[in-house]
């Protein structure tokens, strides 16, 4: 292995150097490197070291340095261990390529091989900022080559989520589409069933009303001139009652008959006591005497036997009477039943929705419960919610000119706007209106199962005072509920046909429908101090309505909620004594024309059945003429008659209360008079001196 040797390096280095050179430069570690590399491979006069110290020159010879470049001092020292210079990468020459044209500043430091003019130090200085910013660069790849590397983590693992997010979805996709197959399935077995029931009820419903046709009666079509008419024949359940009916009178005028005869048959009293005495004094009691002993005259035991069995058997005859009665009215009850079946199953066959659509693709209908003018109530079920509904069709005539059925779509719409803000217990709930075609619409109710009050009042007349209350008080209560919602609300059509009687009898709740008369009372129609003007006179259902709607004259009455008030009074009425109090017996066009509303100034009441004197005072209160007089609903909720009876303690109490304010008012009063007499004496006193 050849050494190094100072003196040969040198002697080479300065044959091959720049004679313009000053002197010879302290050498670099890298320039000594290099060196050592070449003399250990042999290198001397005309080897590779000469070849290198051409390329150096040639590259000093391209750099033109300038006055102000950073020329090595001769002087200088070499970098101590703790500054040592960077390694930067070979130059272009070294490695056999020409060299670019790049900035003074891009060259490496050990280029420059002629006497700096500029200081060591802030040689120094540069060098430690150079090796400050490689590091921060150091750092800045490793900082970015970690975060492209946590980015691509990042990626890698928001992608993998987003497969399981997608494979998740599509799983969830099929499990809702099977879920929505077995719902489709579900509801069109439900479909199925529902329709299934139906048509049972309808045959079942038709099959009784065959039956009821030869026990009750049916409509028979008979001619009557040019022309067709339905007369009703009675069944022979009547036929029945009636025969016997018959024959209870033909017995009880033969028993009227025998009475008469047995009044000319009756004996004396001296006779019978003759008689008697004979009868003794013979010895011989012969207690009855036949007939024939003594032709056309009884003894006065026999007259007695006579007249019992006569007067039981009018007793008798009398009872069964009255079971026949009774027996009569159950079959009226179900005549009127019956009447109303036929006429519902012949109004269903005539429906154009009598087999089982299902409308707006959610509800379907079953059976028709009703027809009124231009609607149908149909008994639905609710696909969607899953419960029965009653379904309203409006339908319009075809004939009909367009502003016509505007206004009466435009009615409608009122109704529901109004309708559709409620929410009540004991108002019915509307939940849809939607349009079936151009000429008909449905809205949906609040499914009832059960009649009206109007209905129950035909079949039983009359309704005992503590249910009668009870209904009446439901009744307020709701009305309540109209005059406390914002803008209120006037029912104006309140009757016994719109009051639903939900399980079918008194005893449990009722809910109150039919707002298509209902009137709003906003600020720009209703005035607290007059009402509101009144514009639909001549709708409505007289025998409920108010003597003040039946004004007329040049402007339009004024109404408020007390019209409602007053058909709370005959509705409580009506149920008391099984008649209403004005016009029981007339038509609403009677009513017209004899103004029975008008005149009606004061209610009578009669005297069965017997009624406490608190709910004839309440319905003075609300029956009471002028609508000045009369309670407003919300009086009415808070009357006595209404309240929940006081505990007894609690009514002590307030009469305990009653009575202090009545000691406290006379102690006053005492007090007060007191005063009064000693101004009085005082004053009487100064006038009788200043007159002295």
């Amino acid at each position: 292995m050849t050494l190094f040797n100072p003196q040969r390096s040198s002697s080479h280095s300065d044959k091959e150097v720049d004679p313009n050179t000053p002197e010879k430069l302290p050498r670099t570690p890298s320039e000594r490197k290099r060196k050592r590399k070449v003399e250990d491979s042999g290198g001397g006069p005309g080897g590779k070291g000469v070849r290198n110290a051409a390329s150096d020159k040639k590259i000093n010879d391209y750099f033109k340095h300038s006055g102000n470049s950073p020329i090595r001092h001769g002087g200088a020292k070499s970098p101590s261990p703790q500054q040592p210079y960077p390694m930067f990468p070979p130059s272009p020459q070294q490695v056999g390529l020409p060299s670019p044209q790049v900035p003074v500043n891009a060259v490496p430091f050990e280029f420059f091989n002629k006497t700096a003019k500029i200081p060591l130090p802030t040689m120094v200085n540069r060098q430690v900022q150079t090796d400050l910013t490689c590091q921060r660069i150091q750092e800045f790849e490793t900082q970015a080559s970690s975060d492209l590397e946590f980015r691509n983590n990042k990626i890698e693992e928001l992608t993998r989520q987003g497969d399981e997010l997608r494979h998740q979805i599509s799983t969830q996709q099929k499990t809702i589409d099977q879920h929505k197959q077995h719902i489709n399935k579900c509801i069109e077995v439900v479909k199925k069933l529902l329709k299934e029931k139906s048509s049972i009820e309808k045959k079942e419903a038709r099959q009784k009303c065959m039956q009821n046709r030869l026990r009750l009666g049916q409509f028979v079509t008979q001619r009557v001139g040019a022309t067709f008419q339905e007369n009703w024949t009675d069944g022979h359940a009547f036929q029945e009652l009636a025969r016997r009916q018959e024959e209870i009178t033909a017995e009880r005028e033969e028993i009227d008959r025998q009475k008469k005869l047995l009044m000319k048959k009756r004996p004396s009293t001296t006779e019978g006591g003759r008689k008697r005495n004979s009868n003794l004094h013979n010895g011989t009691d012969s207690g009855f005497l036949k007939p024939d002993a003594v032709p056309g005259s009884f003894t006065l035991q026999e007259y007695y036997e006579a007249d019992e069995i006569l007067k039981l058997r009018q007793n008798a005859l009398k009872k069964e009477d009255a079971d026949l009665q009774l027996e009569m009215e159950k079959l009226e009850r179900e005549r009127n039943l019956h009447i109303r079946e036929l006429k519902r199953i012949h109004n269903e066959d005539q429906s154009r929705f009598n087999n089982h659509p299902v409308l707006n693709e959610r509800y379907l209908l079953l059976m028709l419960l009703g027809k009124g003018g231009f609607s149908e109530v149909h008994k639905a079920f609710d696909l969607k919610e899953q419960r029965y509904v009653a379904c309203k069709v409006h339908q319009l005539n075809k004939d009909w000119k367009e502003d016509k059925k505007a206004n009466y779509i435009k009615h409608a719409l009122r109704e529901y706007n109004i309708h559709k803000a409620l929410d009540h217990p004991r108002v019915v709930k509307l939940y849809d209106v939607f349009e079936i075609d151009a000429n008909s619409f449905c809205t949906v109710l609040e499914y009832c199962d059960g009649h009206d009050l109007d209905f129950y009042l035909k079949q039983h007349k009359t309704i005992a005072e503590r249910e009668a209350r009870s209904i009446i008080m439901q009744v307020v209560s709701a009305l309540k509920y109209l005059n406390e919602i914002k803008p209120p609300v006037i029912h104006y059509d309140l009757k016994p046909g719109n009051i639903l009687l939900t399980e079918g009898n008194v005893c449990g709740e009722i809910k109150i429908t039919d707002f298509g008369l209902s009137k709003v009372m906003d600020e720009e129609n209703y005035n607290p101090d007059h009402g509101m003007d009144l514009t639909s006179q001549g709708a409505g259902t007289y025998w409920y309505l108010p003597p003040e709607c039946f004004v007329v004259g040049k402007n339009p009455p004024k109404i408020s909620s007390k019209v409602d008030v007053w058909s709370v009074g005959v509705i409580f009425y009506q149920c008391l004594y099984g008649k209403k109090p004005f016009g029981h017996n007339q038509s609403q066009a009677t009513i017209l024309e004899e103004n029975t509303i008008l005149k009606a100034t004061d209610v009578q009441f009669a005297n069965k059945p017997a009624v406490t004197a608190e709910a004839k005072s309440f319905i003075r209160a609300c029956l009471a003429y002028r609508k000045e007089d009369r309670i407003d609903v919300l009086s009415l909720a808070k009357h006595e008659y209404l309240q929940p009876p006081m505990p007894k303690h609690s009514r002590l109490t307030s009469t305990q209360q009653q009575q202090q304010h009545q000691q406290a008012a006379q102690q006053q009063q005492s007090q007060g008079s007191a005063a009064g007499t000693f101004s009085t004496g005082l004053f009487g006193g100064m006038n009788a001196s200043s007159s002295s």
